[in-house]
């Protein structure tokens, strides 16, 4: 591809940007000088050919010198891609804020917005455990990404981080189940379905005020009718009402639940229950959303749902390269993930406009058209 070619090409990707990305790199302090660097096209071009493109340091300006991008030294880069974290996030921000997408992420039926939130750890070279935690979150049913924060490895899995919008249902798997984080949602006017933890997570029967007792009720499922109760829980705010999804596995579903418990198991050196394998042979959900909203089945086909997150995680993981951060220091880890953040979301972006082909290539903006 010649240089004509290639700036053809970046053009197209640079029109999805955010409007003023390029007075923002001095803003946010990404661009004080000029040297080696001209300018804030030249250096979000090195830092994607890096981050986006999987490149080392040493291949990515090797390539810009071949290119006539830049002449610059690995180490220069670093530091170029250390200073530019704050633009980076702004970049990425900005995007998620201003896409036309923003106020469309709501169900048909509710009028509601669907959130699935996780979390996926990437280590650095050399790091015997994790290093660094991107925590997560996409909007059903675009599976577009609405938030995202980049922690330490002590930044826990929790709802407190979310920025919460009164009519949001927000979908998390058990990681995510603690009366605080529930709490936390639904004083802000938004509703949880989370896979149940029943360590952390103690219920209470809706009616009676008792302790819910979860295995006997269970037991009462039969075939493939699932089954919900009126269940509270307390936390420190107060005391919340829910409801209990529940349905049974099937036979090969919960032959592979089992074989994973005890291998697991095996592998801690740690004794199964008995309880845990017979808890094994369900699934069950606790929602605080009201039945008039979503009845049983749809509890538990949102819960479903959830798990396109961890499609999306395997793709910033495995397509991305965003599972190994290849930096030493604080700063340049950071932006290096801002970095793959942003190309992914540029991906999303391409292939939405992708769903709206134009057989010349690319999109005429109104500016642009002849007299």
């Amino acid at each position: 591809m010649d240089t004509a070619e290639l700036q053809g090409e970046w053009d197209l990707l640079a029109s999805f940007l955010p409007a003023g990305w390029r007075e923002a790199a001095r803003e946010q302090g990404a661009l004080r000088r000029a040297r080696k660097v001209k300018d804030p096209e030249t250096l979000l071009r090195l830092v994607l050919l890096h981050a986006g493109a999987g490149l080392s340091l040493r291949q990515a300006t090797a390539r810009a010198k071949i290119q006539g991008l830049a002449s610059i030294s690995d180490v220069a880069l670093l530091k170029r891609l250390r200073s530019a974290e704050s633009w980076l996030r702004w970049m990425t921000r900005e995007m998620l804020r201003r896409s036309r997408y923003g106020s469309e992420f709501l169900t048909a039926d509710t009028g509601r917005r669907l959130r699935v939130v996780d979390a996926t750890a990437v280590q650095e070279p050399g790091a015997t455990g994790t290093s660094w935690r991107v925590h997560y979150s996409l909007s059903l049913p675009t599976l577009v990404c609405d938030f995202f924060e980049v922690t330490d490895n002590r930044g826990v899995e929790t709802y407190k981080r979310l920025p919460i919008q009164s009519g949001d249902i927000v979908l998390a798997d058990r990681g995510y189940c603690h009366r605080e984080g529930a709490a936390y949602v639904r004083k802000r006017g938004g509703d949880v379905v989370v896979r149940l933890n029943t360590t952390s997570f103690p219920l209470v029967d809706a009616k009676t005020g008792q302790p819910f007792q979860l295995l006997p009720r269970l037991r009462t499922l039969r075939g493939r009718k699932p089954k919900e109760w009126g269940v509270g829980f307390e936390a420190s705010s107060g005391t919340y009402a829910g409801r209990l999804c529940a349905i049974r596995k099937s036979a090969a579903a919960v032959r592979r639940a089992k074989e994973r418990i005890i291998k697991i198991a095996k592998k801690k050196r740690k004794q199964v229950m008995p309880q845990t394998l017979e808890a094994a042979e369900y699934v069950f959900v606790l929602a605080t959303v009201a039945a008039t909203t979503f009845d049983t089945e749809t509890v538990l086909e949102l819960y479903r749902a959830r798990w396109q997150v961890e499609l999306a995680f395997k793709r910033l993981k495995s397509l991305m390269q965003a599972g190994h951060v290849p930096k030493y220091d604080e700063a340049s880890a950071r932006a290096w993930i801002q970095a793959k953040l942003l190309a992914v979301l540029l991906i999303e972006r391409l292939q939405e406009e992708a769903c709206f082909f134009s057989p010349w290539g690319f999109q005429i903006h109104r500016q642009e058209r002849l007299a």
